[in-house]
C-alpha cells in the first residue's frame, strides 16, 4: 500500500499576498536593538502567538545543520539570550561551531527577523539566577530530561519528574540546585535582518551589519537587499 502523500499541485498553489505594511531605511532604528525592541512590542500588541520565540540554527561537529524553536529570555546591547542543555544536540553543535542564527515569524503582521552572530555561555551566576525565577515543575525538569538522549518510553521520563517531585515538594523549603549541564547562552549578533512582506513577493528587507573595523560606539550599516 502506498503511503498518503501531500498533493504537489496543491501545495504550490498555497500563496499569501504580503500589504500589511512597509520598511524603508528612513524609517527604522540606528541600532538594530532598538529596532527589534520596536518590533517586539508591536508584536505583543497584536498578539502574536509566542513573539519570543525563535528558530535556533546550529551546525554540528561534522557540519550537519539543524534547527528548533527555543524562547528568548533578554536581547540588551551583549547580545541575545536564551536557555538549554548544555549536553544537548544543539549544546553539542555549539561547543563544536560556536555560531548561530536565529529567525523570528510573526505571520500576523507579516514580518521576520533573521539574527547571526558568535555564541557563548553566560555567567554561572546569571544562569543561576534565571534558574530560580522559573516555576519548580520547570526546573525539576532540567533534571528529570537527558535532553536530546533516546529514552525507553514516556513512562520513564514521568517517573524521573515524580521522583524529583517527591525529593523537593511544593511545600519545601529546600530548592532543587540548578544542574551543571544546563544554563545560559549570549548570541553576540555583527548581522540583524529585519523582512516585511510586501506585494508580488517584492518584500522589503533592511540588513544591519556591523563595520569590518568595529568598536562598541561605531555605527551600524543599514542596507536594502534585494527580496
Amino acid at each position: 500500500m502506498t503511503a498518503p502523500t501531500a498533493n504537489p499541485q496543491r501545495l504550490a498553489n498555497l500563496r499569501k499576498e504580503y500589504a500589511q505594511a512597509a520598511l524603508d531605511i528612513t524609517d527604522v532604528a540606528a541600532n538594530p536593538v532598538a529596532q527589534f525592541e520596536r518590533w517586539f512590542q508591536e508584536a505583543i500588541k497584536a498578539e502574536v502567538l509566542e513573539p519570543n520565540a525563535m528558530t535556533l540554527c546550529t551546525v554540528d561537529p561534522s557540519g550537519r545543520p539543524s534547527g528548533r524553536i527555543v524562547l528568548i529570555k533578554g536581547i540588551d546591547a551583549a547580545g541575545i539570550t536564551f536557555f538549554t542543555n548544555y549536553q544537548s544536540r544543539k549544546g553539542q553543535a555549539l561547543a563544536a561551531h560556536p555560531y548561530a542564527s536565529v529567525v523570528f515569524f510573526w505571520p500576523e503582521l507579516e514580518r521576520q527577523v533573521r539574527i547571526e552572530g558568535a555564541v557563548e555561555k553566560i555567567s554561572d551566576q546569571e544562569s543561576e539566577d534565571y534558574f530560580r525565577s522559573r516555576p519548580l515543575s520547570s526546573r525539576l525538569g532540567a533534571w528529570a530530561s537527558p535532553q536530546s538522549e533516546v529514552i525507553p518510553n514516556r513512562e520513564w521520563l514521568e517517573v524521573r519528574q515524580k521522583n524529583l517531585q517527591e525529593a523537593f515538594p511544593a511545600e519545601s523549603s529546600i530548592d532543587p540546585p540548578k544542574p551543571e549541564h544546563w544554563g545560559g547562552y549570549r548570541l553576540n549578533p555583527d548581522e540583524f535582518e529585519f523582512w516585511q512582506g510586501r506585494r508580488s513577493r517584492l518584500h522589503d528587507r533592511l540588513r544591519y551589519r556591523r563595520p569590518e573595523r568595529w568598536s562598541s560606539d561605531a555605527e551600524w550599516v543599514i542596507e536594502r537587499l534585494a527580496p
